[in-house]
């Protein structure tokens, strides 16, 4: 199947948007200027990431600089959502510890080809779902904490280490940014068909190749996310990954 950008696509385009905007009025969900906004945007980055995919796909240092900007977006992305400010390069770190050991184990046992084509799609992939995995992780384990500044301090009081506390008072909280990742790998296939299975199958392979393509992403996120989730709670722990306002409050 090929969609080509004919007046056809712009008129499903703008009556999907027009469903949109309807759906937020009756349900005042007040998200119709925010919808259309975003529409227009992905529109205009669509349009220039794919003229520069044109170029990335034929040269493997082209596929490289696409990649780190991609993870650079991500990163700029996730720092802003989880408002963590000036720690940003501490959230750098805790992604590229769940990306990098990804992609050289997906790429040095051959498991893909090392080629522009599998590089930037697959490395597109992991680095957006690791970006989701630690909002999921910052946007919980930040209001766990705000709440519960009162038994951080208890802890400090009774001789615990600013580490210890800080775990104590979060980890509850840690698996609920990848239980969303490891329902969507227990139920593929039976719930959904996510998009890399599609992709293959719309791309002309066959049945088999789009099952080992979305099997072999879908173990890739769910490693990807565990680790970063991992290394980004440890640094929280660490007091080095935490927002000002809660800087403030812990007293750093």
């Amino acid at each position: 199947m090929t969609i080509n950008p004919t007046w056809q696509l712009a008129l499903a385009l703008v009556l999907l948007m027009a469903l949109t905007v309807l759906a937020s009025r009756i349900g005042r969900l007040g998200i119709g200027k925010a919808s259309v906004a975003a529409t227009v945007r992905a529109v205009i980055q669509l349009a220039a990431v794919s003229l520069i995919l044109a170029y990335a796909l034929r040269h493997m240092w082209a596929a490289a600089a696409f990649t780190v900007l991609m993870f650079a977006v991500a990163v700029r992305t996730t720092a802003k959502r989880t408002e963590v400010g000036r720690a940003w390069p501490w959230t750098a770190l805790a992604m590229a510890a769940g990306i990098l050991p990804v992609l050289i184990v997906v790429f040095a046992t051959g498991a893909a080809p090392l080629t522009p084509a599998s590089v930037i799609p697959l490395a597109g992939i992991i680095i957006g779902n690791v970006m989701n995995g630690h909002t999921l992780s910052g946007r919980r384990l930040y209001p766990e904490l705000r709440e519960n500044i009162g038994a951080y301090e208890a802890a400090l009081s009774l001789g615990l280490t600013r580490p210890v506390a800080i775990q104590m008072v979060t980890e509850t909280s840690l698996t609920e940014a990848i239980i969303p990742t490891v329902d969507n790998t227990r139920t593929v296939g039976l719930v959904t068909l996510p998009g890399a299975f599609v992709g293959v199958l719309l791309g002309g392979g066959s049945a088999l190749q789009a099952g080992a393509a979305q099997v072999l992403v879908l173990i890739g996120i769910l490693a990807g996310q565990a680790i970063t989730v991992v290394v980004a709670h440890y640094f929280v722990c660490q007091a080095r990954l935490l927002p000002a306002d809660l800087r403030e409050k812990l007293h750093l």
